[in-house]
């Protein structure tokens, strides 16, 4: 009949059928039908639902990226259409999307949003889509209480339309919640029934999911080889549908039934098969970098569990070589994107090569540390391939609660996790006097070094290879707990602080060093500096609290100025567009500036508005400004406060000096908590003299440390320790540096 509008209608139904059986792939051709004829006739409308159904089979097929790509373009359309059901639908996929990336706060975002505008419409099947996906997100949260209401309003709603495999999938979902809060016969009971209305509506992905939540409850009730039977079952309906997400994390859930049953080597062929998936994922993701990240943290256990069971079967090079897999992995392909290369991943026979080729990069002793359950372990990394593997029995909660005392017990504030707190949510904080370089941070007056925890900290984490560390440096890369550890303030049983024998610097990974040493001749610059000090903040504001000047960090610019005879931005000049517009042609790069307590990310002079209150984005140089840059700086110091923290997920800590190295730099000095305006400038004054005469970074640094150790006023460990060297060990040829 010629109806094109018809067609396409008849391909959105026809792709809706295929994605309600699982096949997801012919669903993605049919949606697509439908989205060319929706735009050949200017349809905004069904443009809208295609991006939509497209969103959901892309989601189901692990693509995450194209998934938000999709949805937020059905969002922008309903927006335009005014179609409010529609907002809210595109909401709600939004936040399913981003939970199965571990992005929970984002999810509970988007879903809030959702569940306002579908109770505002009155879409009975739209709220209780919501409520399922509210409890999902809560039950990841920990707050299972929630998580259970909003099961049980889904179920209520589903009842009351009648709709029979949404109260399928709300026995799931409750199903899920009792298996995460220990009831697992209860949590039984509601997966069975739910598996019988999948059969019943033929629906293999709800089929998938049953056979695998199933699987997870007789795990715990101790039935494993019934606990491998279902998730098998689960597996095989994954591979058929095409549901990328589900087989990664069945092979995973088969890889921990086998180990429960003493069955390493099956144990480690699942996890293997897991940790592919994963990858293949994570590839797929391009240039997100927020969602690699959240995705990988979603996942690592999957890494550790393999690593870990390499390890029972005494496969040493092995299980470094999974560690170093699960470490950074976002980083290394922003260093790849910004270097303009691509390192292959090996394959399994191939690893013995990959681990040489990093020995060729390694100038010290390097230790590698990976935090299990209950202990340390390390792999010591010498010169002529030589790896020497230990372990150290502690918990990981007490090794927590020792990196805690450390920072109390010196008499400054621990990191605090980003999740909880954003930076417009700032406490109450300093006192006005104060002028340590942060929006003010409430801190302890304790006057004691710390020097109990250190030993103890001293003795748990670095006592047990410390006779394995030939000559004067050591590379670390570190891991959980330890990604915050003030390393050159540790004590040992003497009393002498490892930075008084050893050079200390950090990598996040051992890849980043065969990146950074691999990367384009002359890519990174050798002339111009980028000064920055003392921006102009009168009319900052922090949660309605002013923001002070920095009189010694104007100092500490000038004085580097007059070194390299660069004039500094300081002052109302060294607004956030300028630094930005110079960020990218520089071999050095300092600012000294307020940090953010959370990620480290800095406070400038505001760009010229003609507001008198600005907005965050006028004057913060956030981590996505820097990796949108493309540095080329061989050395970036973060004069700041906090300027390394950052919230520590498997990546590693994410905060403003990863997105220095992932932007490009080679190496970045930072400070791991509030530092002293006047202690920083004669710390930086030291620091720059033995840059000056050719010293290396890790050298200059070092210097700097003992000479404030040995002065009257700034030996307490506060003033001296924060400072941490990330990346490679460079050194500056100042006469060419102007």
């Amino acid at each position: 009949m010629g109806d094109r509008s018809g067609e396409g209608k008849a391909y959105a139904n026809l792709g809706i059928a295929h994605d309600s059986l699982g096949d997801f792939k012919k669903a993605v051709e049919y949606h697509l039908l439908h989205l060319s004829i929706a735009k050949e006739f200017a349809d905004k409308a069904g443009e809208g639902k295609a991006y939509a159904n497209l969103g959901v089979a892309c989601l189901s097929l692990g693509d995450f990226e194209k998934a938000l790509e999709y949805h937020q373009l059905d969002l922008n359309i309903s927006k335009e259409v005014e179609d409010r059901g529609g907002e809210g639908k595109a909401y709600s996929n939004l936040g399913l999307a981003y939970h199965f990336l571990g992005d929970f706060r984002k999810a509970l975002k988007f879903h809030k949003q959702a569940l306002d505008i579908a109770k505002d419409v009155g879409d009975k099947t739209l709220e209780g889509c919501v409520y399922s996906h509210l409890g999902l997100t809560y039950c990841n949260l920990g707050d299972f209480e929630e998580a259970i209401e909003c099961h049980q309003e889904d179920l209520s709603i589903a009842e009351e339309i009648g709709d029979n495999a949404g109260r399928g999938k709300a026995y799931a979902n409750l199903g899920i919640t009792y298996l995460s809060i220990g009831n697992f016969r209860k949590a039984l009971e509601y997966n069975q029934l739910h598996l019988t209305i999948a059969e019943d509506v033929g629906d293999r992905d709800s089929q998938g999911s049953a056979n695998a939540n199933i699987g997870e409850a007789y795990f715990y009730l101790g039935d494993f080889q019934k606990a491998i039977e279902y998730h098998q079952q689960s597996l095989s309906i994954a591979k058929e549908i095409g549901k990328q997400i589900n087989e990664g994390r069945e092979y995973s859930n088969l890889g921990q039934a086998y180990l429960a049953l003493g069955d390493v080597r099956e144990a480690e062929d699942n996890f293997k098969q897991s940790v592919k998936v994963f990858d293949e994922i994570r590839n797929n993701l391009h240039s997100r970098d927020e969602s690699k990240i959240s995705l990988q943290n979603l996942y690592r256990g999957t890494y550790t569990a393999l690593w870990m069971v390499q390890l029972q079967q005494n496969k040493i090079v092995q299980a470094l070589f999974t560690a170093e897999r699960g470490r950074g992995q976002a980083l290394m392909d922003l260093m790849e994107s910004k270097y303009g290369f691509r390192m292959v991943q090996p394959e399994e026979g191939q690893q013995m090569k990959e681990i040489s080729d990093i020995f060729k990069y390694i100038s010290s002793p390097t230790v590698f540390l990976a935090i299990a359950p209950n202990s340390i372990l390390y792999w010591v990394l010498e010169k002529g391939n030589k790896i020497i593997f230990l372990q150290n029995l502690v918990s990981e909660e007490d090794l927590q609660g020792l990196s805690d005392k450390v920072y109390q017990e010196i008499g400054v504030l621990k990191s605090v996790k980003c999740e909880n707190r954003s930076f417009d949510e700032l406490e109450n904080e300093n006192s006005e006097e104060s002028t340590d370089r942060g929006p003010d941070e409430d801190r302890s007056t304790s006057s004691d070094h710390g020097k109990n925890a250190l030993k103890i900290l001293y003795d748990v984490a670095i006592n047990p290879i410390i006779h394995l560390i030939d000559g004067d440096e050591v590379t670390i890369v570190p891991d959980g707990p330890l990604l915050l550890a003030p390393f050159a303030a540790l004590m040992d049983e003497r009393s002498r602080y490892l930075s008084e024998s050893l050079r200390i610097r950090l990598v996040p990974s051992l890849t980043s060093l065969q990146l950074i040493a691999e990367c384009p001749e002359g890519y990174h610059g050798t002339t111009g500096a980028l000064l920055v000090g003392d921006p102009w903040v009168e009319s900052v504001r922090v949660k309605k609290k002013k923001v002070k000047q920095l009189p010694s960090a104007k100092k500490e610019v000038e004085m580097i100025g007059k070194i390299l005879k660069i004039d500094p931005l300081t002052g109302e000049i060294a607004t956030k567009a300028e630094v930005l517009s110079r960020l990218n042609s520089v071999a050095l790069v300092h600012i000294a500036a307020h940090g953010c307590p959370e990620t480290g990310e800095i406070i400038l002079s505001p760009n010229p508005t003609k507001s008198n209150s600005p907005k965050e984005e006028d004057f913060l140089l956030t981590m996505a400004d820097v990796l949108n840059a493309k540095l080329q700086a061989r050395l970036v110091v973060l004069s700041c406060c906090h300027s390394g923290r950052g919230e520590i997920k498997a990546e590693g800590v994410e905060g403003i000096a990863r997105a220095f190295l992932g932007a490009g730099a080679r190496s970045v000095l930072v400070s791991l908590w509030a530092i002293s305006d006047e202690a920083t400038v004669e710390f930086m004054r030291k620091f720059y003299k033995h840059m000056v005469e050719g010293q290396s970074a890790s050298k200059s640094l070092n210097q700097a440390m003992k000479w404030m150790r040995e002065s009257e006023k700034f030996s307490e460990v506060r003033y001296w320790a924060p400072f941490v060297l990330i990346g490679d060990d460079v050194t500056l040829t100042f006469g060419q540096t102007r």
